[in-house]
């Protein structure tokens, strides 16, 4: 027998299903019994609890969180000549999208210790883009990154001003809250992300859009299923094909039946990691009254130099570490023809310093303390 220890999975999808097992089952067995494979019945229902869930009035499922995105942006008809702030330090849809569309992206950089958009970076790139005069500034979005919810009432004012639109990426926080709010409802439109890997996740690409208005929720509803009207051979304006489909939507039910619970144990881990490690390495810094879904927890080490070391002795280990983001969007080469050369020195030196931890509510007391153990030993 092999003295080495057990590998901790970084994300355990086996333990969850096992867990939900009977009512995934029974959910997935009705969608093979009625045959309503997309836009079926458990979408609506879906929709529904979702929209409740985060408290807002309407929700539009989509097939991912990059079509959700995109179907917000071409609603708003943002193309050609427009400029969309987002931050540099985050996943690759959220850039992608405006320049799928025609718009330049215009990166910000972000907050060292809790890693959400820089607020005063961004009011000088929005009027320093003003300046320049070759983009219109049209919208804003702001990234809820790792789990924890970015600084909306900020962002609001700062869109207002400038006449801009508002656009929240949650694919990472969806089940986060800020000054007593679930997130979903802060911005003109939400996206998210149901990505296997997030905490609320299908088995399959999956995503939603949130909206306080009935108008833009119509509209969103019309560019997912190719632009169609009250009928399907009715055609009002250029679409995609955006739709969730039935066997997903079953999914996410039978899992956001017990996804508060697996807040509440993400959360417990987070706070394990905070007072075993916070006198070794950088924990995340809170955002101020706010909850996190806990989607990655990230230390910063030294140096690039020193995560090397340690996320190879945490390897040793059995212990999974992963990086978001070995390189700021900006540094990215699909995006160095649009960025304008802006130095974003937080987002540049993050990327040498981070490394994620595993977090989700499958971990046990155990699984914690030896990953604790590791980092300390290792640092």
């Amino acid at each position: 027998m092999s003295d080495s220890p057990r590998a901790i999975p970084f994300l355990d999808l086996k333990a969850q299903q096992a867990r939900i097992a009977a009512d995934l089952r029974r959910r997935i067995d009705t969608v093979l019994e009625h045959c309503q494979f997309i836009l079926g019945p458990e979408v609506r229902e879906l929709e529904a609890e979702l929209a409740k869930f985060c408290g807002a009035k309407h929700c539009v499922s989509v097939s991912s969180g990059t079509d959700a995105l995109q179907i917000a942006l071409m609603a708003e008809d943002i193309g050609r000549g427009d400029a969309v702030f987002l931050p540099a330090f985050t996943y690759t849809a959220t850039a992608e999208v405006p320049l799928l569309l025609g718009a330049t992206p215009v990166f910000v950089d972000v907050d060292p210790r809790t890693f959400q958009i820089d607020i005063a970076h961004l009011t000088q790139r929005i009027e320093a883009t003003r300046q320049a005069g070759k983009l219109k500034p049209r919208a804003i979005i702001g990234v809820d990154l790792f789990g924890q919810p970015a600084d909306w009432p900020a962002l609001t004012d700062i869109a207002r001003c400038n006449h801009l639109f508002l656009l929240d990426d949650l694919a990472q926080s969806f089940g986060s809250s800020l000054h007593g709010r679930p997130v979903g409802s802060q911005a003109d439109a939400t996206a998210t992300s149901f990505f296997p890997s997030k905490p609320l996740g299908a088995y399959g690409d999956g995503g939603a859009l949130f909206t306080e208005s009935e108008e833009k929720a119509d509209l969103y509803r019309s560019l997912r299923t190719h632009g169609e009207g009250k009928t399907r051979y009715e055609v009002l304006r250029t679409g995609m094909n955006g739709r969730l489909d039935s066997i997903q939507a079953a999914i996410l039910l039978s899992k956001l039946a017990v996804f508060p619970e697996e807040l509440q144990a993400r959360e417990r881990i987070a706070r394990t990691y905070d007072q075993r490690l916070g006198n070794a390495v950088t924990t995340p810094q809170r955002v101020p009254d706010s909850t996190s879904a806990w989607a990655i927890y990230a230390i910063l080490l030294k140096d690039e130099a020193a995560r090397d070391r340690i996320q190879a002795a945490l390897r040793a280990d059995g212990v999974p570490t992963a990086i978001y983001y070995p390189r700021p969007l900006h540094r990215q080469p699909a995006y160095s023809a649009q960025h304008d050369g802006s130095a974003l020195p937080v987002s540049d030196d993050l990327a040498t310093r981070i490394l994620a931890l595993p977090i989700h509510p499958d971990l046990t007391e155990e699984d914690v303390a030896r990953i604790c153990a590791s980092v300390l030993a290792a640092v």
